[in-house]
């Protein structure tokens, strides 16, 4: 098992990381929180990981905290919550206010979540629920200074969002609606993923 990660940041294609550990280039699946909380490319960062083994890939998900990492795993283990959907969760709900949301039963603000329709979001209010205080603190901010072209910041910003389970059409709604031309990717990510919790 891969537990933890220490080395440079090489490229962020959100939601996936290149980091080189000792010439070693490790592709990592992570939340935009996470992604929001690491510096620039060039930069050494440190993760923390979760491995999943299946027959036909092997999947590498990175947290910045290892509070982050536990909700993920926990998430995992319930039914219909795959790796892809447990990272959408932890991209759109910050952990601090996903706390919140499940102990007040807020489905609606989890059907928020692409590919989490009401059944789903009943689930893992039944499940969670007094679970979380003990894995969750708040995450904070982050820097985020992707340095590229506004219109492929734009172009980055639908893949990701598609990548986290958003149809094409409806990412590419998203980011016309908040995209600024001085904007860099994960900010434009972070603006369409707060607009759509609205």
């Amino acid at each position: 098992m891969i537990g933890r990660l220490h080395g440079t940041l090489i490229a962020k294609r959100p939601p996936v990381l290149l980091i080189d550990v000792h010439g070693v280039g490790y592709e990592v699946e992570a939340p935009m929180s996470t992604i929001y909380e690491l510096g620039d490319t060039g930069s050494e960062v440190t993760i923390h990981t979760h491995l999943t083994v299946r027959e036909d890939a092997h999947q590498l998900f990175g947290f910045a905290s290892m509070a982050e990492r536990d909700l993920f795993r926990v998430l995992i283990r319930i039914n219909g919550v795959g790796g892809k959907l447990a990272l959408a969760i932890l991209s759109t709900i910050p952990a601090g206010e996903f706390s919140r949301v499940v102990e007040e039963g807020d489905v609606t603000a989890l059907t928020r979540v692409p590919g989490i329709g009401k059944k789903t979001a009943e689930r893992l209010v039944v499940e969670m629920r007094g679970r979380t205080d003990a894995l969750l603190a708040p995450s904070g901010g982050g820097r985020h200074d992707l340095e590229v072209k506004p219109q492929d910041a734009a172009g980055e910003a639908t893949d990701a969002l598609v990548a986290l389970g958003y149809k094409p059409a409806e990412a590419g709604r998203m980011v016309q609606k908040v995209a600024g031309a001085d904007m860099d990717s994960e900010a434009i990510i972070r603006a369409a993923l707060r607009s759509a919790m609205r």
